[in-house]
C-alpha cells in the first residue's frame, strides 16, 4: 500500500465506524477541499452511495462558485444535500471580534440544526494540521449539550478504539481526516480526479487557499495554477494554509474561543 492508500483506508473505516455507532448521523460539506475529498471517500465506503445527510450551514455569504460547484455535485452525486441557515450576525455574541463573529454565525446554526435533528453523530472533514487548536482534536469529539468542546475531557484513542458512548443531549463530532495534511489533499484529489471548486487555481497572480465566506476570507498571493503547481508550491510553503482566513488574526484566543462554543 501506498502512503495515500493507508491514509484513505483509515478515513473509510472512521467513516464506517461513526455510520454504524451514531444514529442519526450527517456529515457538514464545506464543498471546500478536505470535505469534498471526504465526501469521495464515504461514496467509497458505501460502494458509490452517501447513506447520510450532507449539509452546508449556510450564512448566505459563500462564494457565487461554491454555491454552483454544490448544487452540480449534489445532482451528480445523487446526494442527500441540505441547506442550513445560519441566524444573523447581531445574534450573536457582541464580544467576539468582528470576522470571528461573522464565522460563530455557522456554530449558532449547526447548534440549532443538532438540537432539531437530535443527532448523535456530526461528521466534519477537520485535519490537525491546519490550526494549533484543531492539533487537540480527536477522531470522535464529544460534545455536551451545548455543543461546547473542553480537550481536557476526551477520551484517550489507543490501538484504533473509539470510546462511542453518549449521555443524554451529547453528540459527537466526527473527524475522520485529522491525520491527513493539506498536501495529502491535493495529492490525493490529484490520483483520484476528484472535482474541486476551482478557485483554488491561480488566477491574475491570486488563488484561494482555504474557502471560507467571503466576507472574512481572501486569496493569497500565487501562480499555481494547475494540480501539480499547487503540489510543488506546497512542498516549498512555510505560510499556514489559513493565511487567508480573517479570524485568525484578529486576537491571539479568537479561533480557540470559537472552538470552545463549538465551532467546527
Amino acid at each position: 500500500m501506498t502512503a495515500l492508500d493507508e491514509l484513505e483506508a483509515r478515513t473509510i473505516e472512521i467513516v464506517r465506524e461513526a455510520y454504524f455507532r451514531l444514529t442519526p448521523l450527517c456529515m457538514l460539506w464545506s464543498v471546500g477541499k478536505d470535505s469534498t475529498s471526504l465526501l469521495w471517500m464515504v461514496r467509497k465506503a458505501f460502494l458509490g452511495s452517501v447513506p447520510f445527510p450532507v449539509v452546508l450551514l449556510d450564512t448566505g455569504m459563500e462564494l457565487d462558485e461554491v454555491y454552483a460547484f454544490r448544487d452540480e455535485i449534489a445532482l451528480r452525486w445523487k446526494l442527500d444535500a441540505r441547506n442550513e441557515p445560519c441566524p444573523s450576525e447581531d445574534s450573536i455574541d457582541p464580544s467576539l471580534p468582528p470576522a470571528a463573529r461573522a464565522a460563530a454565525r455557522k456554530t449558532a446554526g449547526l447548534k440549532a440544526m443538532i438540537e432539531r435533528d437530535r443527532y448523535q453523530g456530526v461528521m466534519v472533514g477537520i485535519r490537525r494540521d491546519e490550526q494549533a487548536i484543531r492539533a487537540k482534536e480527536r477522531v470522535f469529539s464529544r460534545r455536551d449539550i451545548a455543543g461546547t468542546w473542553d480537550p481536557q475531557q476526551q477520551g484517550a484513542e489507543v490501538w484504533g478504539l473509539f470510546e462511542t458512548g453518549l449521555c443524554e443531549g451529547q453528540h459527537f463530532r466526527v473527524h475522520p481526516l485529522l491525520h491527513w495534511s493539506e498536501l495529502d489533499i491535493w495529492r490525493y484529489i490529484k490520483r483520484e480526479k476528484i472535482p474541486f471548486v476551482p478557485l483554488y487555481l491561480a488566477k491574475d497572480g491570486h488563488r484561494y487557499r482555504s474557502l471560507g465566506e467571503k466576507n472574512i476570507t481572501f486569496p493569497i498571493a500565487s501562480d499555481a495554477a494547475s494540480l501539480d503547481e499547487i503540489i510543488a508550491e506546497l512542498e516549498a510553503a512555510r505560510t499556514s494554509e489559513r493565511a487567508g482566513r480573517a479570524m485568525d488574526f484578529e486576537s491571539e484566543d479568537a479561533f480557540e474561543r470559537l472552538r470552545t462554543m463549538g465551532y467546527m
